[in-house]
């Protein structure tokens, strides 16, 4: 199998046939796969994907011609590294997975006057309403935050509180975000590269799964937990987990910065042992260096 883009759907499927025994070959345009996390955290998990699913990578590379052969039992695609030299990959199955849009055309959403953006999304505005009287929108049809479901969930019933005259409410610089690959990746806030384009004064921490107890006992010790702090405040700005259960682990993330907490609050706070959840804890602490276990 070719996966044409190396971003969230094109590694979880292509890992998921990977480990069914399909030979996977990811064709990425950028210099690394899982673009939407930080360099560190998707070298580990392509380490990772190479290591146990033996899928093959390639990136800085651009599809410059594809064919269907054999009679539509195959495909055949040319393909253009960064240093210009051309390579032909064949396969009997191509999953292009190169982004993602709304399904909003030819709904006649402009016959009722539902405004959309140039990409296709539906404006909305604080309350979820759109340019339409009377007509609201949520979920992965409009312009804010990122197309995942329990975005949507959250819209849903922030919405439907407005509707019925109380306060609704959807944080979204506190969206978690989990890649479903073998281990996973999941996010929650700013990532290091977004800090450092917009200025932000930072402080990271960091713990690595090698050195806790229970990722050690059923080993699964690659991955790491990374804590992103303002370096004034110590509130906490943004976590990314990669490890076998990070899906698990980023809701204590998400719920420590919906409240507004600084990693010292979640460095003191007592966590049960042996856990994978030590992992976020050590990390927390790294960031004012007091690790206990690293």
């Amino acid at each position: 199998m070719i996966v044409i883009g190396g971003g969230v759907i094109g590694l979880e499927l292509g890992s998921a046939w990977a480990r069914l025994g399909t030979k996977v070959t990811v064709v990425e345009f950028l210099p690394r796969c899982a673009a939407s996390v930080d360099a560190d955290v998707s070298k580990v998990l392509t380490s990772c994907l190479e290591k146990r699913e033996k899928m093959v990578f390639k990136t800085n590379t651009k599809v410059v011609s594809g064919e269907v052969i054999n009679g539509g039992a195959a495909v055949r695609i040319v393909v253009e590294g960064k240093d210009g030299k051309q390579e032909t990959l064949e396969a009997e199955k191509l999953l292009c997975s190169v982004g993602r849009k709304p399904y909003t055309a030819n709904l006649g959403l402009d016959t009722v006057q539902v405004k959309t953006n140039q990409r296709g999304f539906v404006e909305i505005d604080d309350h979820f309403k759109t340019s339409a009287t009377d007509i609201y929108a949520i979920g992965d049809v409009v312009n804010k935050g990122p197309m995942l479901a329990h975005k949507a969930e959250e819209e849903g019933v922030a919405c439907a509180e407005m509707l019925a005259g109380k306060p609704g409410h959807v944080n979204y610089d506190v969206i978690p975000g989990v890649i479903y690959t073998t281990p996973e990746v999941a996010q929650v806030g700013k990532t290091e590269d977004e800090l450092k384009k917009e200025g932000v004064a930072y402080k990271v921490g960091k713990f690595p799964f090698a050195a806790n107890s229970r990722a050690k006992a059923v080993a699964t010790e690659d991955g790491f937990v990374k804590v992103c702090v303002d370096k004034a405040t110590d509130r906490i700005l943004g976590v990314q987990i990669v490890c076998t259960m990070a899906g698990e682990l980023i809701a204590e993330p998400a719920l420590a910065m919906e409240y507004g907490a600084s990693s010292e609050d979640v460095g003191r706070t007592c966590h049960a042992h042996p856990t994978m959840s030590e992992a976020v804890k050590e990390a927390c602490m790294a960031c004012f260096a007091k690790t206990i276990n690293a």
